[in-house]
């Protein structure tokens, strides 16, 4: 479980599908037996001492059946779905499909980006060229690589979740190969180092992750 402070008050809590049912008993341990109301993409509990849970449910709706709310967000965090994630930052790339929290194929890359020059005059305009071109043969690696793991498997994702660097996903956004895989995506973006093995192995920890924002009794 994380935690970090939350924008406009509280705390950010993130908790894994096998400890979500035991969070909420501390919850009503701690606060008294909460009231609780549910929509399709947050679960709020209500502590009898004024203390606040939102749950942000992961990869919404929340499920329909199961019984209660509390009951439904339980068994749908559990749910192990199969899920394509897509890493990209300047340089480097990673993709993958899951089920639950097993990496069943994947392929990881990197493109030699150079950094931005402090030089001036016609050996500046020559480095920028240069590294313009890199920049495209980079997003072009990255691109073959997501159709290549993600491609084959858009019927059977229920969702794609990105991650890396924004501006290097975006640049990825125009080339058309790859719409079927961005019409599932699905939050949260995840803001990850340098895309290697071990970091697109890691990613189930957060994307399966239900994120809670707690407020304390004033």
């Amino acid at each position: 479980m994380t935690s970090r402070p939350a924008k406009g008050g509280g705390r950010w809590v993130s908790v894994g599908p096998a400890r979500i049912g035991r969070w909420i008993d501390g919850f009503a341990e701690r606060h008294g037996p909460p009231s609780v109301t549910a929509g399709e993409e947050v679960v709020r509990l209500l502590g009898a001492d004024g203390a606040a849970a939102e749950c942000q449910v992961p990869f919404p709706p929340l499920t329909t059946s199961g019984g209660g709310p509390l009951a439904r967000l339980i068994t749908h965090a559990r749910t192990e779905r199969r899920v394509g994630v897509l890493l990209v930052r300047l340089g480097g790339h990673a993709a993958g499909v899951f089920q639950g929290d097993e990496l069943l194929s994947s392929k990881v890359g990197s493109r030699q980006v150079h950094g931005r020059s402090a030089a001036g005059g016609w050996s500046q305009q020559r480095f920028a060229r240069r590294r313009e071109k890199q920049v495209g043969q980079a997003h072009e690696a990255a691109a073959e690589v997501a159709l290549r793991v993600l491609g084959p498997h858009v019927a059977e994702l229920e969702a794609v979740i990105l991650g890396g660097d924004r501006r290097a996903v975006g640049a990825l956004r125009a080339d058309r190969r790859l719409a079927p895989v961005f019409a599932l995506e699905t939050g949260p973006f995840l803001t990850v180092p340098d895309p290697r093995l071990v970091v697109l192995a890691g990613t189930p920890a957060e994307f399966r992750a239900v994120r809670i924002r707690v407020t304390d009794p004033g």
